[in-house]
Order: C-alpha cells, then sequence, then structure tokens
C-alpha cells in the first residue's frame, strides 16, 4: 500500500533532526484576519423565505424530472419535504431513497417529524416498518430490488414519485450501478427528483434522463453557499494566516504571500516528528481562542482519530454549566445502549469534549457523537473522510492535515468532488455566518492542491454501469434478451459513449450497446451452461429462485444451495458460514487454534471443497470470486453460541464498527436465504432462528 508524498523530500531521520525544526505553538492570527473573524457570530433569525432556486425546483416537479445540485446546507431536502407534501395531498406515495441506512435511518427519524409517523415507513433490510406507508425511506438497493419485483409480477412499482439523494453516487465505482438500473428501470410515470451537492456535468446527466424517460429533466443549480467559506492555513508555529490572496483580475485563486513562502522553503518548520501526529491539544487552544470551534479534523485512518482524542489533553470545557450537560446529555443517549455506558473513550468525551468517528465505532456509539455534535456540545470530532458523505453534523471549521484519500487500494490525491463533500461541513446554517477551511502542514499535505480545489468545479460523474449475474437472473425474469438489449442501451455508459464519439468524431464499427451486451450474453452463457438458464434464454426453476439472491457472491450460493454443503439444520453453524460469504475485508486469515472450534474448520471446509470446482469454472471464464475467510466465521459461530462481546471481538480479530457491520451483513444474506421457503424449506427456517441469534446488542440498539 503505498502512499504519495507530496510536498516534502524524503528524509532520514538523521536529516530531519538536522534541517526540520519543531516550533513552539502560540496562538496568533495574522492582522488581515481581523476582519474576517470580526464576522464569526450567530446569524439574526429571520423568517424562512424559500430561495429561488427552491421554488424553481418545485415548480418543474409535477410534470419533469429534477436534477438539483447545491451546496451542502442549502436545503435541498426542504424542496423534497414541500414535493412529498404535494404527492401525500393528492393520495400518492413517495420513495425517498439514500445510499446508506445511516442516512436512512436519520430521514426517517426526521420526516417522521415533518409528517405524521404513520404516513412514513423504512425500509433498509436491517428496518423493516410501515412498508405500505405513503412515504417509505430506505436505501437505494431496496428500491431497485422493488422494481425487480414489480417487472417480474407483471406491475408498477407502488410510488407515485422517487427522490433519489445523494445523486453524484451515479458515478460511485461499487454502487452506482444500482442508481442506473433504478433510473433506468423505474416507469415514465413516476417523476425523479436528484438531489446532490458535487456534480460536475448534471446537464449531461439531465440529457441522458430525458433521452430514455420520455419526460424532460431539467436542472435547477445553486452555487452560493448559505454560510460563505473562509480558507485558513495554520503555520507550525501556531499562527493562522489567510491561505489565499484575494482573486486576480483573470479569477484565479493564488498561495498567500507568507504561504507561499512556507511551501516554497527547502526546510519548513513543522510540528511534529516524521510518523507522529502533532499536537493537538495544542492547535485546539490555537482555534479556540479565535472563536474556530467546533471543529472537524479530517484524518487519514482510525487509528489517528483515536490516537488524537488522547492528544487534546489540555482542551477543557470552561463553561461548567456546558459540562455538566455535556455529562447529562451523554448519560441519555447511551441509557438505551448499556454497552456504550463503559466505551473506552467516553472519559475523554467527557471531559475534553472530543470524539473519534470512524467506521471502526460502534453505529450506535457514532449516532451519539453525531447527536452530540449537533447539539453543540461538542469542541471537536476527529473522523475519516468517509464521514463527509456519510453523516450530516457541520461544524464551524474543517480541518485538513492530508490532501489525499485511501481508497481501499492506495492513497489518491482528493478530487474536487471529495473536497466539496468535506468542506461543505463548514458552516452551520442558521448557526455560524461564516465558516473555514483550515489547512495543516504535513508530509502528506499538498497545500497547492488545496488552493486549487479551493476554486475547482465538482468533478464529472461516470457511469460505472457493470453486468453482473443478479442483474442477468433478474432481468431475464421478466424481460427477453433482445428486450434486455434494448434495455442496455438505454444505459447513462451507453450515452456517454456515443456523446464522445460525436464530438471526437471516432468511427468504429461496434454499436454504443455492444460493449455491455456482449458481457451481458458472456454471463448468460455461463449460466446456461451451469443450468440457471435454459436454450431458449428463459431461467430454469433454478434460475428463478437464485434470482432472488440479491446478494455479494449470489451464484456461488446459489451452487451451495444445489450441492446441499450448507449446514442446513443448524441456524448457528449457518450463520457462520455465510459470514464467509459476506466478508471483503480479510486479507490475513490466520486464527489462534483455541478460537476456531474443529466443528466450524469441518463445517466450513466441507463448504469450500464441494464449492470449488463451481468456483475453478468461474474463475477459468474470467468471473470475479472472492476468496472464503474462516476468520469472520467463527467470530459469528461465537457471536451466535452467546459468547460476550469482548470475546468475540477477540476471536474475530477486528473493531466494533466491522464486527457490527459483519453481523448486519450477514443478517442481510440469511434474509434471503428466508424467502426460499417453498425451495428450500429447512435451510429457510434455520436462516431465520438465525438472524434471531446474532441481531442483539451491541450490534443493533
Amino acid at each position: 500500500m503505498m502512499r504519495k508524498q507530496f510536498q516534502y523530500p524524503r528524509r532520514n531521520k538523521g536529516s530531519f533532526k538536522r534541517k526540520s525544526q519543531i516550533l513552539r505553538i502560540k496562538p496568533e492570527a495574522d492582522g488581515n484576519l481581523k476582519k474576517v473573524f470580526a464576522e464569526i457570530g450567530v446569524p439574526e433569525k429571520k423568517p424562512f423565505r424559500p430561495d429561488p432556486f427552491q421554488q424553481q425546483a418545485i415548480s418543474i416537479i409535477p410534470g419533469n424530472d429534477c436534477l438539483v445540485t447545491a451546496p451542502t446546507g442549502a436545503g435541498k431536502t426542504w424542496i423534497a419535504e414541500q414535493a412529498i407534501r404535494e404527492f401525500v395531498r393528492a393520495g400518492k406515495k413517495s420513495w425517498y431513497a439514500s445510499p446508506l441506512k445511516a442516512l436512512s435511518n436519520s430521514k426517517y427519524a426526521e420526516f417522521s417529524e415533518i409528517f405524521t409517523s404513520n404516513t412514513v415507513g423504512i425500509l433498509t433490510g436491517d428496518r423493516k416498518e410501515n412498508p405500505d406507508a405513503e412515504i417509505v425511506i430506505g436505501t437505494t438497493e431496496i428500491l431497485r430490488n422493488q422494481l425487480y419485483d414489480a417487472m417480474y409480477e407483471g406491475r408498477s412499482i407502488s410510488a407515485d414519485f422517487v427522490i433519489l439523494d445523494e445523486a453524484h453516487f451515479l458515478g460511485d465505482e461499487d454502487r452506482g450501478v444500482v442508481w442506473e438500473e433504478i433510473i433506468i428501470y423505474l416507469p415514465p410515470r413516476v417523476p425523479i427528483l436528484m438531489l446532490s451537492a458535487t456534480i460536475g456535468n448534471a446537464h449531461e446527466i439531465a440529457q441522458w434522463m430525458s433521452s430514455i424517460r420520455s419526460r424532460k429533466c431539467l436542472v435547477v443549480e445553486e452555487i452560493k453557499r448559505p454560510v460563505p467559506l473562509y480558507p485558513l492555513f495554520l503555520h507550525p508555529s501556531g499562527t493562522i494566516l489567510p491561505l489565499l490572496t484575494d482573486r486576480t483580475a483573470k479569477g484565479k485563486t493564488r498561495l498567500s504571500k507568507k504561504v507561499k513562502s512556507y511551501v516554497n522553503s527547502k526546510s519548513p518548520p513543522v510540528m511534529a516528528l516524521p510518523r507522529k501526529l502533532p499536537p493537538f491539544g495544542d492547535i485546539m487552544r490555537v482555534l479556540k481562542k479565535y472563536r474556530l470551534l467546533p471543529g472537524i479534523f479530517f484524518l487519514k485512518s482510525r487509528a489517528d482519530c483515536d490516537q488524537a482524542i488522547e492528544l487534546c489533553d489540555g482542551n477543557r470545557l470552561e463553561d461548567q454549566n456546558r459540562q455538566l450537560m455535556l455529562k447529562r446529555r451523554i448519560k441519555d443517549l447511551v441509557r438505551q445502549n448499556p454497552h456504550l455506558a463503559g466505551h473506552r473513550q467516553r472519559t475523554r468525551l467527557e471531559q475534553s469534549a472530543v470524539g473519534s468517528h470512524h467506521s471502526g465505532q460502534l453505529p450506535a456509539w457514532k449516532l451519539v457523537l453525531e447527536s452530540l455534535m449537533i447539539e453543540g456540545l461538542l469542541d471537536a470530532v476527529f473522523a475519516t473522510s468517509t464521514v463527509a458523505a456519510g453523516v450530516n453534523f457541520p461544524a464551524r471549521s474543517i480541518v485538513f492535515l492530508n490532501s489525499d484519500k485511501f481508497n481501499g487500494i492506495e492513497f489518491k490525491p482528493l478530487t474536487a468532488t471529495e473536497f466539496h463533500q468535506m468542506t461543505g461541513r463548514a458552516g452551520r446554517r442558521g448557526k455560524d455566518q461564516i465558516g473555514f477551511a483550515i489547512a495543516v502542514p504535513g508530509k502528506f499535505m499538498d497545500v497547492r492542491l488545496v488552493a486549487k480545489l479551493m476554486a475547482s468545479p465538482p468533478t464529472a460523474v461516470f457511469s460505472q454501469i457493470k453486468i453482473n449475474f443478479s442483474m442477468v437472473l433478474n432481468l431475464l425474469l421478466s424481460h427477453t434478451p433482445e428486450q434486455i438489449e434494448d434495455l442496455l442501451g438505454k444505459s447513462f455508459a451507453a450515452f456517454q459513449l456515443l456523446r464522445r464519439k460525436k464530438q471526437m468524431n471516432m468511427r468504429s464499427g461496434i454499436t454504443d450497446r455492444k460493449f455491455l451486451w456482449n458481457d451481458f450474453k458472456r454471463h448468460m452463457h455461463f449460466l446456461k451452461e451451469m443450468g440457471f438458464i435454459n436454450d431458449a434464454g428463459e431461467l430454469t426453476d433454478d434460475g428463478k429462485w437464485a434470482s432472488g439472491l440479491r446478494i455479494d457472491q449470489p451464484l456461488l450460493v446459489a451452487e451451495g444451495l444445489r450441492r446441499g454443503v450448507f449446514p442446513e439444520s443448524d441456524p448457528t453453524m449457518l450463520a457462520a458460514i455465510f459470514a464467509a460469504f459476506v466478508n471483503d475485508r480479510e486479507s490475513d486469515d490466520r486464527i489462534q487454534k483455541k478460537h476456531l472450534p474443529k466443528k466450524v474448520l469441518t463445517a466450513f471446509l466441507k463448504m469450500r471443497k464441494g464449492l470449488r470446482p463451481f468456483a475453478r469454472d468461474m474463475f477459468h471464464k474470467r468471473f470475479d470470486v472472492r476468496p472464503l475467510f474462516i476468520r469472520p466465521a467463527a467470530a459469528i459461530y461465537a457471536w451466535a453460541m452467546g459468547n460476550e462481546w469482548t470475546d468475540v471481538l477477540s476471536v474475530g480479530e477486528m473493531e466494533e464498527g466491522d464486527l457490527a457491520m459483519l453481523i448486519l451483513r450477514t443478517a442481510d444474506h440469511l434474509r434471503h436465504l428466508r424467502t426460499l421457503k417453498d425451495t428450500f424449506p429447512e435451510i429457510s427456517q434455520s436462516a431465520d432462528l438465525a438472524i434471531d441469534l446474532i441481531l442483539r446488542e451491541p450490534a443493533v440498539s
């Protein structure tokens, strides 16, 4: 895992000591910032009046699709609320889809307060409440699956209006295909409202939607932030500097003179030794002096977030009433989840008003931090960059210590879209008159890149549609191969390719839809060889029930069911074996012998041996086959057997958040098994019992 080093040349330890000076941090600010800092404060409360872009969107929705791009906090959700209200008044149903379960849960709580609770339902896989409500909140995957079911049953989906939040996920490498499928499959009678803060080619997306949905898609753009953003630079001495000069006559932004001098220095002073975090307590002292808190500090790793809060010893709440309020609120929030009462970071949270927020934390603990931050009771949250897209708790300041981001394989420079997602959290509407983005120099901070990103427009979204076995099986449930070829021709990928060919005057003998259609045929041919499709291109009985397995490795699981390699009558072991299918984080599968019961090893080896010929065939035909790991299976077995949470963490050698996610995803896979009661009644019943065994606190609250 190589990480690009942006700004400073690599030096050995001796050279670092010789050339790089660590300065004592003393809170100071450049004189030019007096006027800027004078703007800090709470804006005067005014009666709400919708902005022109909000009114424009509302006027468009009844007869058209609408794509709204506006900065975070500008009021995109208000548009959805008003539109939904009109559909409810007309006795029609609305579907609000978001990419993350956490966001869906948040919207469910929010909409339940705005509308009466009996008119709102939620569907996320983990939760199913009031599914026939007039307003349904859920994940995009659930909405896509409902479209599959409706097409198979020959009916129209039970929705009259669909909102796709975080629309830039259309370009997400892993999940963008789901967004694209929804737009392609959704009947034209159902208007779509797409919401996003970060799309660079909104008009291209709208043109594509207009071309395939028999109704216009109009774009509503708002570029003005509700809270102005001012970029700052924290010098290692503790002096706050303007990051940029005023715009030049050509509209370009440049580094301020003092920052440029620092960046150009051959041996600039630093805040910490290599591989060490800076003194966050001292940094907090600087930011507190100039009223720049609360802040969200974006760090590169979970470990850094956890370590950072330990470096905030000097941060104490001076207001005793606020400290008392914080302790009381924490007590209230953890009351529903006893496991959180003894959380290892609770003392730090209460004493220093700082928290560590990342995917390694339990979902319930992250909700505690989010609630406290929203209520203004914390001074800072140290988070990984994923928080920028996953939650909604703005702060007065966003603090960057890295200009790159880990994409799962390597560290890459931040894109304009990623950067805007982060800076979108700076400045709280109704609480701040101005927000700040603060760059802190360090080994992995390219200050020039940050300056460039400040003025860069969001990056364009490109189609990420790809063929997979679940898509092939589900489309063949309700379409002929010829109809599917036409559907793939409506993809955003085909639209973008055709448009670029025209722009570049390209000539090719391959039609635009062929690259997807050929891959579809390749998948279909393999399914035919394996007995899931007949010679006429129709699903066999095996293909029909296999189409309901909308999970990570559906074909491998379907083959396992056919071969009888799963423990059909043992719910505990069934949960363990399916944990091996959902886990995709393992790289080291070593496990202590004491943590691996012989019966788990036996069941795992039986399953793997039974699937090996089929997996080998898939691999030779160039289909993706993920390895199956035994350590997550052992962890879920221990949990299903009723072992203590801390003991299960030791078995799995994973963080709490990872174990909770493994449990939730395993339960989701078991739900799909549960639906096969007509074909595999025994394993369906075991799956039902297994779900009850693993869904308990603290994995779920």
